[in-house]
């Protein structure tokens, strides 16, 4: 039903929201805490909360939304589970040799506490990016046929979700560009000889 296999040129890329750090790189912020000198009680006005809540947020979990959109015969040719080493490179794992996931960062606002995390440690914003999930949880392929549906169904099940990139040919030439220096490019990951991942543009506010 899943798989880098099924996944073809045009296919959009749906990025849901995370709830928050959850369950990686917390290395990484253990360090920022400890360099910024910020207390686990200390309130964060950005959070609502203090900085040991928000770091307690829980892992949103999403194998109920995955089964209600395959059991709903929405067409999904592969998910990506967002984890340690952050979107590009989980989602590279998914993504045929010859293809190219193109990811625009203005298509959705990372939480405070990602900015958070930076600010405490002077911690670059590819650094971070190649940690933690920054906002995108979990990431469905789909054809581009198929993306009203899977929004309509995600955003019913309460989860917020909106099309991120979209998958076209490999071009060498073009994914290597180095005229942007936010620009994060992926080939293959985590032991998977894949294709690419390219990652471009800002959020608002960063």
């Amino acid at each position: 039903m899943l798989g880098p296999e099924r996944v073809r040129a045009g296919d959009v890329v749906l990025g849901m929201d995370s709830s928050g750090l959850h369950s990686n790189g917390y290395s990484l912020v253990r360090a920022t805490l400890a360099e910024a000198g910020v207390s686990l009680e200390k309130h964060h006005d950005g959070f609502g909360r203090t900085v040991g809540e928000e770091l307690l947020q829980p892992t949103r979990i999403y194998t109920r939304d995955m089964l209600a959109l395959l059991e709903a015969g929405v067409e999904v040719h592969a998910l990506s589970h967002i984890t340690g080493g952050g979107l590009a490179a989980n989602l590279a794992r998914v993504i045929p040799a010859g293809l190219c996931a193109r990811i625009e960062r203005t298509a959705w606002q990372p939480g405070e506490v990602f900015a958070a995390v930076s600010g405490w440690g002077g911690v670059p914003q590819l650094d971070l990016e190649q940690t933690l999930n920054m906002g995108i949880g979990m990431v469905a392929l789909v054809p581009q046929e198929s993306a009203d549906a899977a929004l309509r169904l995600l955003a019913e099940r309460g989860l917020p979700s909106r099309v991120i990139g979209r998958v076209s040919a490999d071009d060498e030439a073009d994914v290597s560009a180095a005229s942007d220096p936010l620009r994060l490019h992926v080939r293959g990951a985590k032991g998977v000889n894949g294709g690419s991942v390219v990652v471009t543009g800002q959020h608002a506010g960063w």
